[in-house]
């Protein structure tokens, strides 16, 4: 078993990632502003996140496997990353991600930024595009904050060595769970919950919180 000194666990788009990768995914087929104010309502936490991730999948059915490359191509991570992730390892911690997105982009961005592990969803494909369908169970606020303390039991890590950073609504739980929570980028309701807010959207500035 893999042993840390401490864990810090990441949500995705808008903290790991600047873009909203459904978004670039809409745009593939044309419904980009459908699908953000459908995001930005769950984000404020104004709709239930699992019926709103279906319905805003269900607007990317058709859309073909190859619009995957042109999506990775724009995903744009943010400013301090590698910084924040290389930091996180130099002192013994792991770095952890656990996203509404999709899999379908994670598995491809996470190693080259230094996340070590990542749970996302994963998208339906029917005959070499988009099936408009989530498949399996969908990564949820409560799958967030149990994802935060299962990596932490596996890594030997006290939860009260955990740093949970995100910034919508679907975070709360997670960084509620976390020792500490800190508001990234973040919706103003998530601000008001968190422990700690980051103004500047430059994750090195989480380095010198860290144990």
């Amino acid at each position: 078993m893999t042993v840390a000194r401490f864990l810090v666990v990441l949500d995705a788009d808008s903290t790991l990632l600047q873009d909203e990768v459904i978004e670039l995914i809409a745009d593939e087929a044309g419904r980009r502003a459908e699908v953000q104010a459908a995001t930005e309502a769950a984000m404020r936490g104004e709709i239930d996140f699992a019926t709103s991730l279906r319905s805003r999948v269900a607007a990317l059915k058709g859309v073909p496997l190859e619009a995957f490359e042109r999506v990775r191509a724009r995903v744009r991570p943010t400013v301090g990353v590698t910084e924040l992730t290389a930091a996180v390892h130099a002192r013994g911690g792991v770095v952890g991600v656990v996203s509404g997105g999709f899999h379908e982009v994670l598995d491809h961005i996470a190693p080259g930024l230094g996340v070590d592990r990542w749970r996302a969803n994963r998208l339906g494909v029917v005959d070499g595009a988009l099936s408009g369908l989530v498949e399996g169970e969908i990564v949820d606020a409560e799958a967030k904050a149990s994802s935060l303390r299962e990596w932490a039991d596996e890594l030997g890590v006290l939860v009260s060595r955990t740093i949970a950073i995100g910034d919508g609504a679907n975070d709360l739980r997670m960084m509620d769970a976390a020792g500490l929570g800190i508001a990234f980028n973040a919706k103003p309701a998530v601000r008001a919950a968190a422990n700690l807010v980051i103004g500047p959207q430059d994750l090195s500035a989480v380095i010198p919180l860290l144990p």
